[in-house]
């Protein structure tokens, strides 16, 4: 089976503006998505539960009496933990320690509060506080994905967060046990059977039942991810994902078949992700061809597979492994491979990435489950403003200011003279009233 992927070469006087079609991905929604979201929104708002379960009951085919039996007990998520098997309860631990000693370093790293005196003594600091209250939304329905309740609840268990409500679909009312078993590991503290856009309503405007949280974050679909660009404001979210993403630099010593792999990898999840490799051997990138044509065949996804690479991926021929570093940069992906010999070599050159995966060792699927840093990562080259899900995410910081006798002194002098200037008397005149005349 031949899968016609782009095959470029940086040096062709065509490879901007093919290279720019490979990327173009629009962000645009869908308008009808858009205000259908908008009236679910409003409604539950208005509604709260019986809005809730009125939705659940059109878009899941649950026919519940009330929200709260569309809770599910810690004693169901600890009969879900027992119930999978050995194997998968001793992987689904093992993640979580993982991922929960990352985290952990990464609070004692930047999630403390911190003060210190000037010479007159005015003490200057910041507070780190974690958030009271957070909604994390883990996909249901054609898929299930304890990885994110992991991912999503452990950084902020980490962080101190008070309360964690996860929300979950439960099509027709078939629930997931790995999921339910990774809510136990993970520590949620109340788990409830909805999703969609009503689900984020329910976690930003809270109902009789679904309290209400400062904080919602998790993957979703188009829906979803309406719905939390829409509240927020009213609620803070980690961010509004597109769709995944892996950039593969390669040097030609790796397997090209392992390098093919990952590149399906991504493209498995749906005919939007986007698989691209740069390597500057052109011999390489005919192997690796040559590979993804034999190996597509057995995947269970194949069709899915071959419409990602054909719609969106790319094989690069660059003039060097520094020009692909650069590329690399231009499109910040979301998971970036620099499959290697030396890849501490080029990583110094690599500014952009939601996360950087060195050595031919380390494929990218290893991060999504186990290796300990999150996969709630920023997609379509927002990986140049933005940063992986952690536990800053659910913290917030406070300036501590307290001024000594002297220390008003010369800063009331400063402070008035900038008043003064902005015409705002009143700011001024406080200043100057702790001056000593």
């Amino acid at each position: 089976m031949t899968v016609r992927i782009r095959h470029l070469d940086t040096s062709a006087a065509n490879f901007a503006a093919e290279f720019e079609r490979v990327l173009h991905w629009s962000a645009e929604t869908d308008g009808a998505i858009e205000e259908r979201v908008a009236s679910i929104l409003s409604d539950v708002q208005q509604r709260g539960d019986a809005a809730v379960l009125e939705y659940t009951e059109r878009f899941d085919g649950l026919d519940a009496a009330s929200v709260a039996s569309l809770e599910i007990g810690h004693d169901e998520l600890q009969a879900a933990l027992t119930a999978i098997t050995p194997a998968q309860r001793s992987a689904l631990e093992f993640a979580a320690q993982r991922v929960r000693d990352y985290h952990q370093r990464q609070l004692e790293a930047c999630g403390r509060s911190w003060a210190y005196r000037d010479a007159d003594g005015t003490l200057l600091g910041q507070k780190v506080t974690p958030l009271d209250r957070v909604g994390i939304y883990v996909p249901g329905g054609k898929a299930a994905y304890p990885s994110s309740v992991l991912m999503n609840a452990l950084p902020a268990k980490v962080a101190g967060v008070g309360e964690i409500v996860m929300v979950v679909p439960t099509p027709k009312g078939e629930k997931n046990l790995l999921v339910l078993a990774a809510a136990a590991v993970a520590g949620a503290d109340r788990v409830f059977t909805i999703g969609g856009a009503q689900a984020v309503a329910a976690l930003a405007y809270g109902t009789a039942t679904v309290p209400a949280v400062d904080k919602i974050t998790g993957p979703g679909n188009a829906y979803v991810a309406s719905a939390k660009r829409r509240v927020f404001g009213k609620v803070g979210i980690d961010m509004i994902a597109g769709p995944s993403e892996i950039l593969v630099l390669a040097d030609g010593t790796t397997p090209p078949d392992w390098v093919a792999m990952d590149l399906f990898s991504q493209a498995e999840h749906d005919e939007l992700a986007q698989s691209i490799l740069l390597c500057p051997d052109a011999d390489y990138i005919e192997r690796v061809q040559t590979e993804i044509d034999r190996l597509i065949a057995a995947m269970p996804r194949r069709d899915v597979i071959r419409a990602s690479l054909e719609g969106r991926g790319a094989l690069i021929h660059t003039r060097s492994m520094e020009e692909a570093c650069e590329i690399s940069n231009r499109i910040a992906p979301e998971h970036l491979e620099v499959s290697s010999r030396d890849p501490h070599r080029w990583e110094p050159l690599l500014k952009h990435a939601g996360a950087i995966f060195l050595g031919a060792y380390t494929s990218e699927s290893l991060g999504d489950y186990c290796a300990g840093p999150n996969h709630v990562l920023p997609t379509s080259g927002t990986a140049r403003f933005s940063s992986p899900l952690g536990v800053y995410d659910f913290q917030k910081r406070s300036s501590l200011i307290e001024v000594s006798e002297a220390g008003a002194q010369q800063l009331g002098v400063v402070a008035a003279e900038l008043a003064y200037g902005e015409g705002l008397q009143a700011h001024a005149q406080a200043a100057e009233m702790r001056l000593k005349r």
